[in-house]
């Protein structure tokens, strides 16, 4: 989703500038600056990089309406939710600075498609640990594989409703051609952030913040 803010009025772009401000604020208060681990710290900024490169691969139908993988689950899993967010709009910034964004539309495109994902899986990785039990396959596939593709589903459904409520688009041309390529794109994200996951919690968990060797290895004989 790469909404525009000629798409609205300037006063909702305002608002939604305003709206994300705040809420950058909040993550940025609540992140553990000084418990950080600075190798960890090294490789999340290295991943804000290689995620910007996946939001530079896309494709569009229509302004506003454009396909790309997100990154957002594999951020909140990597860094913690707040810093997710806090990455995520640097990726966001970034792509306005090259001239593939609207300065004027971030706040927008940070509240429907950041902010969404991470909560989604924030929430679902909150939802896991006290439901399911602690094992690395429910880590990797509930966690990684199914809430990197509902991630994605999120953010696009809530940019096609606004999408539908301010009547930039009919209903029928938002649900029958853009959110169908949603969901072909929603198994792209799943398998790269289940993969991508597993891979680092194999290779370099400390990387991963969420991840805890005594929670879900710690019945393995092979425990690092």
């Amino acid at each position: 989703m790469d909404l525009s803010a000629s798409l609205f009025g300037p006063w909702i772009a305002w608002l939604a500038n305003a709206l994300a401000l705040a809420g950058l604020c909040v993550a940025a208060w609540r992140v553990p600056w000084r418990q950080l681990d600075a190798a960890a710290l090294n490789a999340w900024m290295g991943a804000c990089v290689f995620d910007l490169a996946l939001w530079l691969l896309r494709a569009g139908l229509n302004p506003g309406l454009s396909f790309h993988m997100l990154g957002a689950a594999l951020f909140t899993l990597l860094m913690g939710p707040w810093l997710a967010l806090l990455a995520l709009a640097a990726v966001q910034i970034g792509l306005a600075a090259g001239g593939h964004a609207d300065w004027l539309a971030l706040g927008l495109n940070w509240l429907l498609t950041a902010l969404p994902a991470v909560v989604l899986t924030g929430v679902g990785l909150h939802l896991a640990r006290r439901f399911l039990p602690p094992h690395f396959f429910v880590y990797v596939f509930v966690n990684g594989f199914l809430a990197g593709g509902a991630s994605l589903i999120c953010a696009a459904a809530c940019g096609l409703l606004v999408l539908g409520l301010a009547g930039v688009y009919p209903w029928d041309a938002l649900l029958e051609e853009a959110l169908p390529y949603y969901f072909l794109l929603s198994w792209s994200e799943a398998f790269t952030t289940g993969l991508l996951l597993a891979v680092l919690v194999v290779y370099r968990p400390h990387w991963v913040a969420t991840f805890d060797d005594e929670r879900y290895l710690g019945d393995w004989p092979g425990k690092r």
